[in-house]
């Protein structure tokens, strides 16, 4: 899904901590383990030991001048990832600060961080090694664009627009859930085909369908014209492979060679394709209840 190249960018929604804390680190052996845990739902505070990373005071927010620089328009967006980032987050938070209330439900807009190398969190240390991922704690999302490369590289998803904002839009379906109170379920009930765990993140793929199937609704008031173009059934095939590529199955295929629904906290390739349509097809955070649905395979 690309943007309207008129389209204005507020970047003051993103805060930029690149550049601070040195080099990336590669993904490759180790950190392609700690990719997969964090894939598989292992919260940040706990891939700490794994990183051997620890919270440091140094680390802090840049002014973000290079953000308001290259980052004012739709065309920028199409154009750079670290833009596209800013641009799915306006556009979801204009979505949800819109859908929400008529829930009956307030939306405070949640923080988000383009980091590289290491970031501090409410959740503890992380590194790039990890993924993009939500801290309820600090009501933040986190992203490496360079994540998006791993994505392709390393997990096989689809390039394409829609398949790196699916990502930010399925990490903003966490802050929904962070204020309805069910995130929680993740923790209570960690691992299994039927979990708590593969419940939250399938609504969180069916979250992101919905902001998708919304997005070109929105108006830009600056130009007067919708803040993004129409999908494509290109970008559907994207966002669905990326989708694909992060099911439980696939990712412990890929891994060890064998695969154990017993261990699953995401759900299966296709569970998250079916859920992100749902999400899609229905255009209502209300047909994304994966709670109390019977059949996760079929929404």
């Amino acid at each position: 899904m690309s943007f309207n190249q008129g389209s204005r960018l507020d970047t003051s929604q993103v805060s930029d901590r690149r550049g601070g804390m040195g080099g990336k680190i590669a993904i490759g052996g180790g950190g392609l383990i700690l990719l997969i845990a964090s894939l598989l739902g292992v919260p940040p505070e706990l891939l700490q030991s794994l990183t051997g990373a620890a919270p440091t005071s140094e680390q802090v927010a840049t002014d973000g001048q290079e953000l308001r620089q290259e980052c004012e328009t739709g065309a920028d967006a199409n154009a750079r990832r670290d833009c596209r980032v800013v641009a799915t987050v306006n556009s979801l938070n204009r979505y949800w600060g819109e859908a929400l209330p008529r829930y009956n439900l307030q939306y405070p807009v949640p923080a988000a961080v383009l980091f590289d190398g290491q970031v501090s969190t409410g959740c503890g240390s992380a590194t790039s090694a990890v993924g993009p991922f939500y801290c309820p704690r600090d009501s933040t999302a986190y992203f490496d664009v360079g994540f998006f490369d791993q994505l392709t590289d390393q997990l096989g998803a689809a390039e394409g627009p829609l398949a790196e904002e699916y990502v930010v839009a399925h990490e903003f379906g966490h802050h929904i859930q962070n204020l309805t109170g069910v995130l929680d379920y993740s923790q209570q009930d960690p691992q299994g085909q039927g979990s708590g765990a593969v419940r939250v993140e399938l609504q969180a793929d069916c979250y992101a369908g919905v902001w998708a199937g919304n997005a070109t609704e929105q108006m830009d008031p600056a130009t007067g014209e919708p803040f993004m173009q129409p999908l494509t059934s290109q970008d559907l095939s994207d966002a669905l492979s990326a989708a694909s590529a992060v099911g439980d199955d696939r990712i412990q295929s890929a891994s060890s060679g064998q695969v154990n629904p017993h261990t699953w906290t995401h759900g299966s390739s296709e569970q998250r394709q079916a859920w992100f349509s749902q999400g899609y097809e229905s255009r209502d955070p209300g047909a994304c209840d994966t709670f109390n649905a019977a059949n996760l395979d079929r929404p």
